[in-house]
Order: structure tokens, then sequence, then C-alpha cells
């Protein structure tokens, strides 16, 4: 044995050590329970890799965003394996490792009953107890097509090793660009095989090291995502570090059930997307229209003040323009496809507005006295998403963007994107969002257009630009549109989970293709800097996200209905009815029950409803001009005058507070 030199980092901490050969990263980390694999000149490894002289090995901790993929991929794994126990002629598809979880894919004669994903998760129990251990070895591709002849899917992606397979969807967890590796399950005691898979790893050392896990749902997918393959079926599932985790993550699903924004809409007549339109294409319904409206009134108010001006542009236009603008080189995936009018010229639904938007820049000569020029539209565009990732208004198909593109000298860029992310900032805080970080996202090298020095500047500029705002700055490495990279803005809701909001992008390439031009102070003619910004993204998105943060109970300033009467008997209707004709002539949302219910149904039905304040009267109110309020959260007010009582309602919601 010889003497081997490695460098050992855990957190912060750095220790040289020397070890002998055939120490492993296990031995490295004995005793620490939390470690489940290592890093090694940045490649995820084993535990039971040997080190080499001179590795810097680093601990990778079951917390980690490595360590909970490795969690979850072996959990993938042990899935499959209780599958194919269970239902020995079960074809592998692929298993990666997901957010907040695994899945699956199998080809199976009959779809999974909720009662087997029982039976599999009880056999995955009996797996995980077994103590198995994940023994990996490295295979040629002849050899893994030998031993997995059975196994067509993993053949196919045998043949897909590299590039290919980096596209497909999960693939790159089982095979990648370099050499092919094979998983063991080993029996802990014998040490015989129990049963493989095709698999880049890593793995758990051994399947008792998995904590806590829970099946969720079986659902159709499609084999390698695409709607021309076989569909197989899928099964998701949930791993984490504790049991206690395990715990708090199930309660946050069913929270987020409650908030779900499609059963909201349905139960609170907001919305609806029918079959008879088509997926992905809502209607808003009476109540949800004045959300929606007044949403829309207050963000127009504010882009007023902050010198936008607003245009128009149409759902349609020929395909000639998205040529121009490159969006048919680079996004016709995400168009619907053409409508042949006028003896064959090709007319598109518009998937954005921003080509309209350069138009009527161009529509006359500019001159740098109006810069930044501030093009605001409320314009809804088209984009034709597959049916698996169309979910209700977070996903569709037609949706309204409040789309902004300014136009602006180089020497304005820097401040004019600062005064757009503060003003982005500040009025989402005004609909009552608070939490946010920032994502750059970065120019995809095998995607874009354009000279490497101008998205260098741009990116520069951006980053400078974040920075100033004091927020969490996350990088999105490739994650930039073709023609420019950008600043999105990711807001936490009221039960943690982050969502993407605005983005501001700079484009220094539209203004290219269209030649687009003002005159300068000099008298020659320069190109503009072309910033993109849309600030909800799309109306109906962001009225999902309201939707679900508020679960349904809106502040009252965008509640439908901002207070509903309830007569303790029906002497007491017209009474509330001139209450209410007065609330309204301040501009307040107000309602009466006359129904023939009892007071106390009344009230039930305005909680269901959710409505901010209930206004109560009896003989006593009637007798001294007052009214009772009872608020959302159930408490309640006595004998308050008429005056005052329209007061607190206007003042609650000119100041957009909760209550």
């Amino acid at each position: 044995m010889s003497d081997v030199r490695v460098t050992v980092q855990r957190d912060s901490e750095r220790e040289e050590r020397v070890v002998t050969t055939g120490t492993t990263a296990a031995d490295l980390f004995q005793g620490e329970r939390s470690v489940v694999a290592a890093r090694v000149a940045g490649e995820l490894k084993d535990l039971a890799y040997e080190v080499a002289d001179g590795d810097a090995v680093e601990a990778v901790e079951i917390t980690s965003e490595d360590g909970l993929n490795i969690l979850r991929h072996s959990t993938a794994h042990v899935l499959a394996q209780a599958v194919q126990e269970l239902f020995p002629q079960a074809k592998l598809g692929i298993g990666p490792p997901i957010k907040d979880g695994f899945y699956y894919d199998f080809d199976v004669e009959t779809p999974f009953h909720p009662d087997d994903l029982k039976r599999i998760e009880k056999k995955m129990q009996e797996i995980q107890k077994r103590g198995q251990k994940f023994a990996r070895r490295v295979v040629s591709d002849d050899a893994a097509r030998e031993e997995l002849a059975d196994e067509p899917y993993k053949i196919e992606l045998i043949g897909l090793k590299g590039s290919a397979a980096e596209a497909a969807e999960g693939a790159s967890a089982e095979v990648g660009a370099g050499e092919l590796t094979i998983y063991d399950n080993l029996d802990a005691k014998t040490g015989e095989l129990c049963w493989k898979d095709l698999c880049r790893g890593p793995h758990l050392p051994s399947t008792r090291a998995i904590p806590a896990f829970k099946l969720m749902r079986s659902a159709a997918a499609y084999w390698r995502g695409s709607e021309k393959n076989k569909q197989l079926q899928r099964i998701y599932g949930t791993a984490w570090p504790t049991k206690d985790e395990l715990k708090a993550h199930l309660e946050f699903l069913v929270e987020a059930e409650k908030r779900d924004h499609r059963k909201l809409g349905a139960e609170l007549d907001l919305f609806s997307i029918p079959e008879d339109i088509g997926s992905g294409l809502a209607v808003f319904h009476p109540k949800g229209g004045i959300i929606r409206r007044t949403m829309e009134d207050y963000s127009r108010r504010r882009h007023e003040e902050s010198g936008y001006e607003f245009v128009y542009t149409p759902h349609a236009t020929k395909g000639k323009l998205f040529e121009k603008s490159g969006h048919l080189d680079w996004y016709a995936d995400g168009m619907y496809p053409p409508m042949q009018l006028d003896e064959g010229t090709d007319y598109y639904l518009k998937p954005m507005n921003c080509p309209m938007h350069n138009l009527i820049f161009d529509a006359r000569g500019r001159s740098y006295r109006e810069l930044p020029l501030r093009l605001f539209e409320f314009g809804t565009v088209y984009r034709y998403e597959k049916s698996g990732v169309v979910h209700g208004l977070t996903r569709a198909r037609g949706f309204t963007q409040d789309d902004a593109h300014i136009y602006c000298t180089k020497e304005q860029m820097a401040d004019e994107l600062d005064s757009t992310l503060t003003f982005v900032l500040d009025l989402l805080r005004d609909y009552g969002l608070n939490d946010f970080y920032l994502e750059l996202s970065t120019k995809d090298p095998e995607k874009f257009v354009g000279e490497d020095d101008a998205w260098e500047e741009a990116t520069e500029t951006l980053r400078k630009v974040a920075e100033k705002q004091g927020l969490p700055l996350v990088p999105d490495p490739g994650g930039a549109a073709f023609y420019g990279p950008k600043i999105s803005v990711q807001a936490k809701d009221a039960i943690g989970r982050t969502w993407q909001m605005s983005t501001i992008q700079l484009d220094f390439n539209l203004p290219e293709r269209f030649s687009l031009e003002y005159t300068a102070a000099d008298g020659s003619k320069q190109r503009p800097v072309m910033i993109h910004r849309a600030l909800f993204g799309s109306i109906e998105r962001f009225f999902a996200v309201l939707l679900e943060h508020y679960a349904g109970a809106f502040p009252a300033w965008l509640a439908p209905v901002q207070a509903t009467g309830i007569p303790i008997g029906d002497a007491h209707v017209p009474y509330l009815q001139e209450f209410a004709a007065e609330a309204k002539a301040k501009g307040l949302r107000i309602e009466v029950d006359a129904s023939s219910d009892r007071m106390q149904k009344k009230i039930r039905n305005a909680q269901k409803s959710k409505v901010p304040f209930m206004i109560i009267a009896g003989d006593e109110d009637v007798a001294n001009g007052a009214v009772s309020f009872r608020y959302r959260d159930g408490s309640q007010k006595n004998g308050i005058p008429r005056d005052q009582a329209i007061a607190e309602i206007v003042d609650v919601v000119e100041r957009r507070i909760q209550v």
C-alpha cells in the first residue's frame, strides 16, 4: 500500500489528510450519516469511490440540493424494483429526481390503480428495510445491450447516449455523454444480485439510508415526453431527509390543494375553461371580471403616472413580421400554425407584442428628445402549449400580457433599467407580494442572435442594476431569450412557493433587425436600446397567483364584493339598501342579501364567498342610524354610525390593506 494525499472539505473547513490506497469517500466521512455522497473535481461520486492522490473531496449532505436529488433518485430505483417484483412484466422507462420528489415510468398492460400504489409502497418499505447496497459498475455499450435485452426503453437510451440523451426528458439521469454504468442492488448479507438498472448515479450507499418517502399518484406520460411515442404509466413519489420533513411536505400539499386556483375559481364563480372553447383558453365570469378589471385599472393608473404611453395592436399578423423579428426561426414550436389568407399569405396569431411595438416606434422619425419612449399594452397573445403542460390560468394558450417596451439611448439604459425594476417591485408590493429574489438569465450559447460583446455589456448592466436592489441574485446560466439577457423577479406566496413574476430583458438585437433609428443631438442617426418588460407576466397567471396567495380571500380593494348587507329580518332590508346606495356612491362594491334564508345562513354564505365585510342591521341599528360590522375573521363591532362604517371600508380599500 502507498500513501495518498487528499484534501477533505466539509462546509467551509478544509483538512489535508494522508490515507492509504483503497480508502473510500465513505472512510473519509465515517460516522457522518448526513453525508450521502462526495464531490471530486466538480463531479458527484458514490461514497464507495476510492480516492486518488491529489483529490479534493467535498462532503455532500443529504439536505443539500445534490443530496436531495441523490436521495430521490435512489428512492426512484427502489420504486422500480418494487414494481418489477409485483408486476414482473413491467418494462422500465426513466426515473429521475424532480422538485420535491421523483417519478418512474413503466410500460404495463393495465394502468396502475390507487390500491396498486399502496401495495407498491409497502413493497418499497420492505426493500428499504433490507438495506440493499447500491453498487456501481462500468459496462460497455454492447454489454449493457446484452444485459438489458428485455428492457427496450433502456436499449433505446443506450443509443441516445450523449447530447441527444441530455435533451430527452429525464434521460440524462440514465445515460450521459461518457461511460455507461449499471447499478446493482445487492443483498446486504449475501451480496447476491436483487435487481439492476441502467443509471449514471450516484446513489445512496444502501436502501436503508432512505429516511422517509411516500408515493403520491400515477398518471399517463408519453415516453421521453413526445406525443409521437407510446404512452406509459408514471408513478410520482416524494422523499425527504426526515419523517418530520415528509409530514410537513404532505401538510403543505394539503394546504396548496385548498388554494388551487382552479378549485377556487369554480367555488367563487370567478372563471372557467369551457371544453367548447378549448384547453388553456379561459373565460372570466362577472366576479372574476371585477377583480381583473380592478387589477388592470390600478396598473394602468400607475403606468400613466410613470410616463408610459398606451398602444393597441391586433391579434394576428403576416408571418413576414415574425421572420423579421426572428421568432419563426427560434420560437415557431410555441406558435399556433399559420392561417392562409389573401391568396396564400401566412397569418399567425401573435405570440408576443414586441414586433408590433417596433413598428409603432418606426412609424415616423424619432428624436432623442422623445427618449426614453415607454410603450405599454394589455396585449392578448396566443402560444401553442402542449396539452400535457397546460394548467389552468398559470400555463394557458391564450393570455393577456401587461407588456411594455422601452426605447432609450445607451446613456439612459442603466438608469431606465434601475427605475423600471424599482417600479416593478413597488407595484408587486402593492398587490400584496413582498418576499422576492432576483434571477439573472444569461446567454444560451446554442440559441442566440447578435454579437458576444453586446451580450456581455447587456448582461453586466443588468447585473449591476439587480445588485442595487439589495435582494438575493441567483444565476440562471443559459436561460435568456434568443435576443438578450433578462432579470426575473421571483416572488414567494403566503405558503412559501416561488412564482416567476416580472421579467426585464435588455435587447440590442431587435432594434438592429428592425433598423430602428432616432436622430441624436448632433443630427446623426443612432440605434436605440430596447427594454422588454412584462410586469405581471400575464394577467391570467398573476390572477391565479394572487388567488392562491390569498386563498380566495382577496383584500377589500380587489374583492369582487367588498361588503354584504345582512338584515336580521325582512323589515331591515330597505334600511340596508339605503346604506348600500350610500356606499356605492363612494365607489364601493356592496350587495344586500334579501333572500329568504335565515340570518345565520346568510352569514355562512358571505363567509364562503370570502367577503371582507358583513354589514348587519336590526331594529336597534335602524333606530340609531347605525350598523354592526362583522369581519371576515369572525370578529364583530356593534352600533357603528353609517357614515363611519362607510368611511372605514373606504379607508381599507384605499390603503389596500388586508382585513
